[in-house]
């Protein structure tokens, strides 16, 4: 098969940024949410189609397993890379997408195939996906083994299936998965040191932006149009874009006015300027990141919202206790480096990069951060350990083996939260699931140093 020519920007057309965005991701392990918004501007897509780039770009990532399995039976031979997440991309629109007429998907794919190939790949896939129109997909139903099944179906790696059935059970585990697949919402937290709820609310009406009040967390809202980043809210600090999940951390960890506080990994900064907020930007937070460059991300924000608070310092967590001094901070948040299995539906790359092993790696990383943190808190301080994964491995037994180590500290019951979050407490530990309010997956432990 000859050389894949060099691809020309196709100005506009969706499905063919889509292939773009695909594409890099598997070459290049670089994560779909970021490159959606470059792709945006570099194809010059239209307001109007932006949502079926999400669309597609999403939902063609996160049925790859899925989609491969409808797709075996018709291809004979080796195939080129970026042909096969053609295919994958038409085959979405034909079994997920009921709207899009099906000689359109083959019509499109056909072109594209001669823009980035030749005639011969072209006719290629026009065949392929006109037999899967002529002939149907095959029947998830043909696969035996349950296990196996669950994992095609809902195209988790079959380790990741078993990890999480081994833990919660098999409808639980049924649950989290199709969850995985759904869109991910857009939120946004308010501002509070510039406006309240029904203030924000009104500001995005006015910008043509509905937006209501989270059922869950007082100070998020969910956007059921637009794109939060490109409101002059946003542009103005009266709102920040972050998953309702992580704004749990800051309302645990409860800082309050006066207080020296210290986030361990700070970066971007959405937990950092939260606890601002919520200490009326009275204080002094650390916001300390293994990444220098990372540091100017947390700055930007607290400039943009206002904040005039917070310090920046490019320290690893793991050498922090050497670096600073004991017991000088009464609050410490560690939002540790984790899987990041609570966020698939939103980076859903991560189901195919992650592997088995990494598990162990990032336990070590954890309890590295959590041991530095202890010598650094103030007697009867409160620490928050975080993480945006549901890995019994990186949260219970992660907070146990911390504990087995750390007899100065205690676990603390869960303040603060809504009473819907309080009651999934347990012994001062709180895991959320994609399933349970439609966020992402996410673990909160919040620890007292014994006085």
């Amino acid at each position: 098969m000859r050389k894949k020519k060099e691809n020309v920007i196709w100005n506009g057309n969706v499905r063919d940024a889509a292939l773009s965005i695909l594409l890099a991701v598997d070459n290049h392990q670089a994560y779909s949410n970021l490159l959606l918004n470059q792709t945006i501007n570099k194809y010059e897509i239209k307001t109007k189609d932006r949502a079926l780039l999400t669309e597609l770009t999403y939902g063609t990532l996160q049925y790859k397993y899925t989609l491969d399995y409808f797709l075996d039976p018709f291809i004979r031979g080796k195939i080129d890379t970026w042909v096969r997440w053609l295919l994958r991309l038409s085959v979405y629109q034909m079994v997920y997408l009921s709207k899009i007429p099906e000689h359109a998907i083959v019509n499109e794919a056909v072109e594209i195939a001669k823009r980035r190939g030749h005639k011969g790949i072209a006719s290629m896939v026009n065949g392929i996906l006109r037999s899967i129109l002529r002939m149907g997909i095959p029947s998830l139903e043909k696969i035996k083994d349950s296990i196996e099944r669950i994992s095609i179906e809902t195209s988790h790696p079959r380790w990741i299936v078993e990890i999480l059935i081994d833990s919660y059970g098999l409808e639980t585990t049924v649950e989290m998965l199709k969850a995985n697949n759904l869109p991910p919402r857009q939120t946004v937290r308010v501002n509070t040191l510039k406006a309240t709820v029904k203030e924000a609310i009104e500001l995005l009406s006015e910008e043509g932006i509905e937006a209501e009040k989270s059922k869950i967390i007082p100070q998020c809202l969910v956007l059921l149009n637009g794109q939060a980043s490109r409101t002059k809210a946003f542009q103005n600090g009266i709102i920040t874009i972050q998953d309702e999940s992580s704004m749990m951390p800051a309302i645990v960890l409860n800082p309050k006015p006066g207080e020296r506080v210290l986030d361990m990994c700070a970066a971007p900064g959405g937990k950092t300027t939260h606890m601002a907020e919520i200490m009326n930007n009275k204080g002094q937070i650390l916001a300390t990141d293994i990444h220098p460059h990372k540091l100017a991300l947390i700055e930007e924000n607290c400039e943009r919202l206002g904040i005039n608070i917070v310090q920046t310092a490019p320290i690893d967590g793991r050498k922090a206790a050497a670096t600073m001094q004991p017991e000088s901070f009464e609050a410490i948040l560690v939002d540790a480096p984790c899987s990041g299995l609570g966020v698939i539906r939103r980076k859903p790359d991560i189901k195919y990069t992650k592997r088995k092993e990494d598990f162990d790696r990032l336990q070590e990383i954890q309890l590295e951060l959590l041991n530095n943190a202890v010598p650094l808190l103030k007697r009867g301080g409160r620490l928050v350990y975080s993480t945006c994964t549901v890995s019994k491995k990186e949260n219970e037994e992660t907070v146990e083996a911390f504990l087995a180590s750390h007899p100065e500290m205690k676990l603390a019951k869960i303040e603060h939260l809504p009473e819907i979050l309080l009651e999934k407490q347990q012994d001062g530990m709180l895991q959320v699931f994609p399933q349970d309010f439609g966020s992402d997956g996410f673990f909160v432990a919040l620890f007292e140093k014994v006085k």
